[in-house]
């Protein structure tokens, strides 16, 4: 196989495109990397197509070596043929060289093998030649030595190998396989009906296998691991049977009846359990990878919130027996004040809100942050009772607590704080949340963070691959203050291990600030390829050269310098604002590219660097909604219309905030007026949304929403 031209078929790209893409992968470059500063060898391939060429290049050079592997192992059998080599050659992917190598691969014992050491070989080959009864036949194979006691058992052996031969057959299983994919159903029953669960919509349920929506194949498969649900495949049997006796029995056959025995067998016994295992695991790969992929996408956008940046922050970690802890930080994400109150116990509510006005006078608290977790509808009351004693324009927001808790009780966590207690750590978390959503959230496993749905089902290594990769893009989009950053932040970076990033919190402890990117190369262990891969996405803000706080890349710094010596701007005109005018200047980009001997999407990407230096992506984003007052589930009536945040996108629809305890939801089919094939054609994790309630369940907490106002 041409792996380039696979490559370029299924990507839509030039030839030129796939191998340098390739070969700047095979040198060890990060895919950010690539994606910024090698546009010109890539054709600006995004890091997202970047990636998804990345895992289909590994899928391929795994299927080369099998392929290899295969072709060697039935040659050194001395079994190869032109018609195997050829098919060898044209297979796919690996379950069609699986099917291929089946008939070669090692067998353990089977009833086939036994019979064929029983020496009944001759007699399915007589039987398969379909020109002769073969009860007589079968009498010079009885041999009591080979415990064939008589004719029949001789006949049962001779099928057993026939039934084998039929089921590694490569072209029958492709069949069955295409046609148990088409015409298969889907069928769950309950275990116990008397059994409440959230599986009840599958107790008695059917569904084709071609049409079978992921979330469903994945609540199938939960129910099922619960001992919940029985799930079995039901195939066309009729259809496989006649087909694979129309493949073996020819016109006025003698042995036609022992054949069509032996072509059931073949398909009940060892065909059937293998495709229907196959075909449940093809379907639930593909429900995790599109789940993933949803994932991955809500992650990006909640990693990607808009920083309140510099605002001092009180957080409420709401609480009912162990009270609700407080942290308030400022601007910077420094621990001011922390604190625990009673706000759900009546005796002590009017000590907790002497307590709270305490700390927001003290602190100079701009804003309160509530978590969403356990005792959050009390909290929130309860805070927005206090904000009207203080009689002050305080607002506050609800933060997602989703992961708080796993960093509070992480080994970084305890480093970071160690002498706060479990609970504290968690509200400083939720407040420095605010500030920073990707700062703080990096230090959460990604898979903790609670955008997701059936996370806890899937291939962790592959979750685990694909969420890192999107936290990667991430951090790199945005760009990192090197001396501001967390160990968890730097490791994020282009180019950065753990230690590396440890070595350079070191390097700064011993030196003090980095002043410029150059001194990177000081730091141990970061050599000059980690310095290539790194150093355009780390910041120096007040450094000693203004386009170290750039995306510009030190490698660029020189045609940076002369692009702008051409209009007349210096170093200091980068750091007053006077270079924004000067993308209006530069009106032949490929004049000026030519000229400074420069690519055409590095010139542009400079030009955008210097006219927004320091510029953060996600300033443009929705801010997220601060609230003066609090509403509840009883306050809801049809028909009103809110302002909400999307707080989870799965494939059945979005799940948005609109303030009160249960996040409400709107269903794909009320997210537009148009036909949708999935909800994130629409929304996505944290935008600022209207909507209408269309029912609520009080009894089960339930809001029903829609986006067609």
């Amino acid at each position: 196989m041409d792996i380039i031209l696979a490559l370029q078929e299924e990507f839509g790209i030039s030839k030129t495109q796939a191998e340098n893409t390739v070969n700047l992968l095979d040198e060890g470059n990060t895919i950010p990397f690539i994606a910024r500063y090698r546009k010109e060898l890539t054709g600006s391939l995004d890091d997202q197509v970047i990636r998804s060429l990345s895992e289909r290049l590994q899928y391929l050079r795994n299927l080369e070596e099998k392929r290899e592997f295969v072709l060697n192992a039935i040659k050194e059998q001395e079994k190869l043929t032109e018609e195997i080599e050829a098919a060898l050659d044209k297979a796919k992917t690996i379950t069609e060289i699986e099917d291929i190598y089946r008939p070669y691969r090692p067998k353990r014992r089977t009833r086939a093998t036994i019979a064929v050491e029983k020496g009944l070989k001759p007699l399915a080959d007589i039987i398969m030649l379909q020109l002769e009864d073969v009860e007589e036949k079968a009498k010079s194979f009885v041999n009591a030595e080979k415990e064939v006691e008589d004719p029949q058992q001789a006949i049962e052996g001779a099928l057993d190998i026939i039934a084998e031969e039929i089921s590694d057959n490569a072209d029958n299983r492709a069949f069955i396989r295409k046609l148990t994919i088409d015409e298969g159903v889907i069928i769950t029953k309950a275990v116990d009906e008397e059994t409440k669960s959230v599986y009840e919509m599958y107790y008695d349920y059917s569904e084709p296998v071609s049409k079978i929506a992921s979330h469903r194949v994945l609540a199938v498969n939960r129910g099922e691991n619960e001992k919940i649900l029985s799930v079995k495949l039901e195939a066309p049997v009729e259809k496989i049977i006649s087909k694979l006796c129309r493949n073996i029995i020819i016109k006025n056959s003698r042995t036609e009846q022992l054949l069509t025995i032996a072509a059931e067998d073949a398909y009940k016994r060892l065909i059937a359990p293998s495709v229907e295992r196959e075909i449940r695991n093809m379907l639930t790969e593909k429900a995790q990878e599109g789940a993933i992929k949803v994932f991955g996408e809500n992650l990006k956008q909640l990693l990607l919130q808009p920083p309140l940046k510099d605002k001092r922050i009180l957080a409420l970690d709401p609480g009912y027996r162990n009270g609700c802890k407080l942290a308030a930080v400022d601007g910077t994400g420094k621990v001011l004040d922390t604190g625990v109150i009673y706000p759900t116990i009546p005796t002590r509510i009017e000590k907790s809100a002497e307590v709270l006005k305490k700390m927001i006078k003290k602190n100079n608290i701009e804003l309160l942050a509530v978590g969403n977790g356990t005792a959050s509808r009390e909290t929130e009351k309860f805070a927005v009772d206090v904000i009207k004693e203080l009689g002050t324009d305080l607002k506050y927001t609800i933060v997602n607590e989703a992961g708080a808790s796993v960093y509070s009780a992480s080994k970084l966590g305890a480093e970071e704080f160690p002498d706060f207690d479990v609970a504290v750590r968690s509200s400083v978390s939720l407040a420095r949340r605010i500030q920073d959503p990707l700062a703080e959230l990096v230090k959460i496993e990604p898979k903790a963070i609670g955008v997701g749905q059936y996370q806890h089902d899937m291939n962790q290594k592959k979750l685990g691959e694909a969420l890192g990769g999107v936290v990667e893009d991430c951090v790199n989009s945005v760009g990192v203050d090197l001396n501001t950053a967390s160990p968890s932040l730097l490791s994020y970076v282009s180019g950065i291990s753990s230690t590396i990033s440890k070595n350079i919190l070191k390097y700064k402890e011993d030196n003090g600030k980095f002043k410029t990117r150059k001194e990177l190369l000081k730091v141990a262990k970061l050599g000059p390829k980690a310095y290539e891969q790194c150093a355009g996405f780390l910041r120096i803000t007040d450094g000693d050269c203004p386009l170290d706080n750039t995306a510009v890349h030190p490698e660029s710094y020189e045609i940076t310098e002369k692009l702008m010596a051409m209009y007349g701007y210096t170093d200091e005109d980068i750091k007053t604002g006077k270079i924004k005018e000067i993308g209006k200047k530069v009106v032949d980009i490929k004049a000026t590219a030519e000229k400074l001997g420069v690519g055409e999407p590095t010139l542009k990407d400079i030009i955008s660097e210097l006219e927004k230096p320091g510029r953060d992506p996600r300033d443009e984003m929705p801010k997220p909604i601060l609230k003066s007052d609090v509403l509840s589930l009883e306050d809801l009536k049809e028909g009103m219309v809110l302002k909400g945040t999307v707080r989870n996108v799965i494939d059945f629809g979005a799940f948005v905030d609109i303030g009160v305890h249960s996040d409400g939801l709107v269903h794909i089919s009320q997210l537009c007026d148009r036909y949708v094939k999935h909800p994130l054609e629409v929304v996505s994790v944290g935008d600022i949304v209207d909507v209408k309630v269309l029912s609520v369940d009080m009894e089960k907490g339930r809001v029903s929403l829609s986006m067609k106002i």
